[in-house]
């Protein structure tokens, strides 16, 4: 009785706890308490506890668990961070949660984008409450108008089409003396950033490891997937459309690919030229356009289709690959024999058939060399070319490398009767083109600042680009009469 009226009196007074106790008084400690040590005994079996308890301290233990692990490897790694972290394995929960938050943001930016019936809205908000420049004609807002279209655009649109609407916008474009920006060119700017917003979050869905490259076949799956929005390729044979990719699809790579890894960064594809380039088949012309300017962009169908009859007529054997043989007769055989060599030596791999050292020129091969010679003013194309006419791999050419590279161009060019010339006088020529850093040397950076790399290297490497430069007087007198009959 008076244990347990001890104990009932302590459990009363708990609220006065913090109070001195009497003196003369001790309080047992816990531990011989018998309804504590019961009470510690039926919560350390976890019967007395619910499921969400019981998962509660399940996840305790294990986090517990990963923390001391991570502290063990730390421990033993020192200061070095770890800087690699394995991918999780496809199928693995983490690899599934991975792609259902990817999903869900992505979903969430794409919501957040304007469509065409928003930007139709946005062009008809502009064009009612801009002003009409009396001088020009043209249609322009000044920032006071611009708030205001702002106020109405996000009524009407919503606020997803506020954050075309900042200051730091408005003072983006060109201003005239009365303050005022043409609406034109900045809902041009609103187009081209939905756009291109909307490239990324569909390149990014076909990304799937999520590292910001994409593969070959997640480039031409982004660009199958262009092709019913695209007015020029909608008439496109279905048999052709997995060539027509593969011919797309090697540009972006030629030109954001600079190191030959097999992947193309989205943040490079996004701002190149070569998307620009493929957009351009948006439009519907009502213009009749020559095969020569349809040819002109690579992504046209006429071009990707004059680039198959080109290998075709080239594969006599019909193998799908070509020979030094075959490749020779490129352009009409103006190309010279050591720039073909060279070509196979550099940026041909070795097969694996027919013969340990034979080297057949595969299609992705001779997409390459295709775009090399049709942008050879282009650092990348420059570049393909450089390490063709770098004949010792030394990363610069001398004299006597001009000297031998020129010298099959001079027997063409005799061959095709033309009036006999110096080789030492076309090398003193290009030098002096060039004005290289050192005067004994040609580097590729020489090349590409001098801006008459392609030139040169047309004059190195084809007889009928020596000729065009040696006749540009000429031509550029022709052109100028084109233009005046015209």
């Amino acid at each position: 009785m008076s244990t347990a009226s001890a104990d009932g009196g302590d459990a009363g007074d708990g609220a006065s706890s913090a109070a001195p106790a009497p003196a003369g008084r001790r309080i047992p400690p816990a531990s011989s308490m018998p309804w504590v040590r019961n009470l510690r005994r039926f919560v350390g079996t976890g019967a007395g506890l619910g499921s969400e308890a019981l998962m509660e301290l399940e996840t305790k233990r294990i986090l517990l668990e990963i923390f001391k692990e991570r502290q063990r490897k730390s421990a033993e790694a020192g200061s070095i961070p770890s800087f690699y972290k394995k991918k999780p394995e496809d199928g693995s929960i983490s690899n599934r949660v991975q792609r259902l938050a990817k999903y869900r943001f992505l979903k969430k930016q794409s919501e957040l984008l304007l469509n065409a019936d928003d930007l139709d809205a946005m062009w008809v908000c502009l064009r009612e409450n801009c002003v009409i420049d009396d001088a020009t004609g043209a249609e322009k807002m000044n920032y006071e108008d611009f708030c205001h279209i702002a106020t109405v655009c996000t009524e009407q649109i919503g606020q997803k089409c506020k954050r075309f609407f900042s200051p730091s916008n408005f003072m983006k474009f060109e201003k005239d003396d009365s303050g005022r920006i043409a609406i034109l060119p900045f809902y041009l700017y609103v187009m081209r950033t939905v756009s291109l917003t909307q490239a990324r979050i569909d390149m990014s869905e076909l990304d799937e490891d999520s590292d910001g490259f994409l593969q070959p076949h997640e480039m031409e799956a982004y660009i199958r997937g262009l092709i019913p929005n695209l007015a020029q390729l909608r008439d496109m044979p279905s048999a052709f459309v997995q060539m027509y990719c593969r011919i797309a699809a090697r540009k972006f790579f030629f030109f954001c690919d600079p190191h030959r890894r097999g992947k193309a960064c989205i943040k490079k594809v996004l701002l190149s030229n070569c998307l620009q380039e493929l957009m351009e088949l948006h439009q519907e012309s009502e213009e009749e356009v020559t095969d020569t300017e349809q040819a002109e962009n690579w992504f046209s169908l006429t071009s990707a289709q004059r680039i198959c009859d080109m290998f075709l007529a080239l594969d006599k054997d019909t193998n799908g690959t070509l020979s030094k043989q075959e490749l020779k007769e490129y352009a009409d055989g103006t190309l010279t024999e050591i720039f073909i060599e060279r070509v196979f030596d550099e940026h041909v791999r070795r097969s694996k058939v027919g013969g340990g050292n034979s080297r057949e020129m595969d299609f992705e091969s001779f997409l390459d060399f295709v775009l090399a010679l049709e942008n050879k003013d282009t650092p990348e194309g420059l570049t393909y070319l450089f390490r063709c006419l770098d004949l010792n791999g030394r990363g610069f050419l001398t004299t006597a490398d001009i000297h031998t590279l020129f010298r099959d161009v001079h027997q063409k060019w005799i061959e095709g009767g033309n009036y006999e010339l110096c080789i030492e006088d076309v090398r003193d020529e290009i030098w002096d083109m060039v004005k290289p850093a050192d005067p004994l040397r040609i580097a590729l950076t020489d090349l590409l600042s001098c801006k008459q790399g392609g030139t040169i290297a047309s004059m190195l490497i084809d007889v009928r680009g020596f000729w065009a430069h040696d006749n540009r007087e000429n031509l550029l007198q022709e052109e100028e009469e084109q233009v005046e009959e015209a």
